[in-house]
């Protein structure tokens, strides 16, 4: 078979109904991969892991997640997209996203007609509507990246599935009401236009895609919240105030802020150091 055609069967694919996973007993070793790569679990009580771990169970078992063309599903990405839900609803346990059913890993970024490598391949993840309604896409690089800097404010994992929570309510708008009062929803979007303006004008650190619209902008915000929530509280502490609020977390329970010498390389991975990087965008 062509790989056109490979491709072109696998996106008809995301249009079938996914089949169901199996649940697996826990292993040692995904609670090993956990402990090194998701910081959110390594903060967490002994007690607390096991849950989460339990959680990461019940979730696989709900929801397939599977690969595209030239993408072999492991263990370890399944750890990461089950960890990437569980962290915003990690204050709810009974939650669960009843608007997924499957979760398709491809080789990179992606168009809108999930084909990599083209000129406008420039999407790390895509929750679906219509026709894709209850499935998610995700470039597998992106997901790891999202983990292995987590103090980058970005997690592209985390990012959809706070779509897919704002999104239970029936719209993506960008206030999460199975969260959250709708009441304070007119003076959250006040305040949303308000952060979004100073995005524009480049009083912010939170990052320019945040002021797509105010959907966009709380899923970045909240990246921005599980990955620095110390620095979210310093810069921006009534938007961090807020967030604590919507997910029922503190900035002390996720505490994953990290403290980088000036001179010493910067935690981006750009090879320059910290002071002529990163440390300019705090």
């Amino acid at each position: 078979m062509s790989l056109l055609n490979q491709i072109s069967n696998w996106i008809s694919g995301l249009f079938r109904k996914p089949l169901p996973q199996h649940g697996q007993i826990w292993q040692q070793r995904w609670s090993d991969y956990l402990q090194k790569k998701v910081g959110f679990y390594a903060n967490l009580s002994a007690e607390d892991r096991i849950v989460f771990e339990k959680r990461v169970l019940l979730f696989l078992h709900s929801t397939a997640v599977e690969g595209g063309v030239a993408v072999d599903v492991t263990d370890e990405d399944k750890l990461l997209v089950a960890a990437s839900a569980i962290i915003p609803v990690w204050a709810f346990p009974k939650w669960h996203y009843f608007n997924l059913k499957a979760v398709h890993l491809l080789p990179a970024a992606f168009d809108e007609n999930f084909v990599c490598g083209g000129p406008n391949a420039r999407i790390s993840g895509m929750v679906g509507t219509g026709p894709m309604a209850g499935k998610l896409a995700l470039s597998k690089p992106h997901l790891y990246l999202g983990f292995e800097n987590q103090n980058d404010k970005e997690n592209v994992g985390i990012h959809e599935f706070v779509h897919l929570i704002d999104m239970a309510d029936g719209a993506c708008d960008g206030f999460p009401e199975r969260l959250y009062d709708h009441t304070y929803a007119i003076p959250w979007f006040e305040f949303v236009h308000e952060k979004i303006a100073d995005i524009h004008t480049k009083e912010s650190n939170i990052r320019d895609y945040g002021a797509t619209n105010p959907a966009e902008f709380f899923s970045v915000a909240s990246e921005y919240f599980f990955e620095r929530p110390m620095m979210l509280q310093k810069k921006h502490p009534q938007l961090c105030a807020t967030l604590e609020a919507f997910y029922q977390q503190s900035v002390q329970d996720i505490q994953q802020d990290k403290q980088f010498s000036k001179n010493g390389p910067c935690p981006c991975g750009s090879g320059k150091k910290y002071k002529r990087c990163c440390l300019s965008l705090i």
